[in-house]
């Protein structure tokens, strides 16, 4: 098994692609010795922040804007910045970043602000020591009766259940609500979860509008070759689960 012993001339492990639970961050630093050093980057921006090296490296976080790169947090609506803590969509300057899209101004005209900050399409928030956190990708988030709920922080509360392996939290169409929260959750072989277990774990530590309004249990979510899950499968798999009602 993993354990000490296994990773003795190990230096440094390394994490990105998509956000590491914090759980699998604490379990690998308590079997392990060592804390996984968390980033993060974009195919159209190379690395924009990373947890420290010589520092804290926080669960749930992916750290700091690297060295002459900039890191905002605003409104998605009107771009305007938003305060320390406050969650919003993250847009990122520098030398790092691309100059534009491949033949296509539109879409880079669209995915720049005037004064030059790249509009990630990630939502997220800087916290008052500085670290960035990613809440995920803003096509992610749930409005559901004219409330944002963003996924992260549902899917937190359920991934720490007793028998949750992970969830994905996703807005389906709702006739009363617009979207109705659904989470997809995977479990432990035995594990005694369902739907109403899960309902009732969370309420009470989650806002009404928060609360999904269904909750599946399957084998495995869909990933891509990045091992990122995709959510817009969910979504189409869902979509016609509240038109039935």
């Amino acid at each position: 098994g993993l354990n000490k012993d296994v990773t003795r001339h190990m230096r440094l492990f390394i994490s990105g692609s998509a956000p590491l639970l914090a759980d699998t961050h604490r379990e690998w630093s308590a079997r392990t010795g060592h804390a996984v050093l968390e980033r993060y980057g974009m195919t159209e921006t190379n690395m924009n922040t990373s947890n420290p090296y010589d520092g804290d490296r926080v669960p749930g976080a992916v750290g700091f804007a690297l060295p002459g790169v900039t890191v905002r947090v605003t409104d998605p609506e009107t771009g305007t910045e938003l305060p320390r803590e406050t969650i919003g969509m993250i847009e990122v300057k520098g030398p790092n970043v691309f100059q534009g899209y491949w033949r296509m101004p539109e879409k880079t005209k669209a995915e720049f602000r005037a004064d030059g900050f790249f509009i990630t399409g990630d939502l997220g928030k800087i916290d008052d020591k500085g670290y960035v956190h990613i809440l995920g990708r803003g096509k992610d988030l749930v409005i559901s009766g004219g409330f944002n709920a963003y996924p992260k922080e549902i899917e937190s509360e359920i991934d720490a259940m007793p028998g949750v392996i992970e969830s994905a939290v996703i807005g389906v169409p709702h006739a009363d609500f617009g979207e109705g929260v659904t989470a997809v959750l995977v479990c432990s072989k035995g594990a005694d979860v369902s739907e109403a277990s899960v309902l009732k774990a969370l309420d009470g530590r989650i806002a009404k509008f928060k609360m999904p309004k269904r909750v599946f249990v399957v084998d495995e979510l869909p990933r891509n070759a990045m091992g990122k899950v995709q959510k817009n499968i969910l979504r189409d798999t869902y979509k016609d689960i509240y038109s039935k009602a």
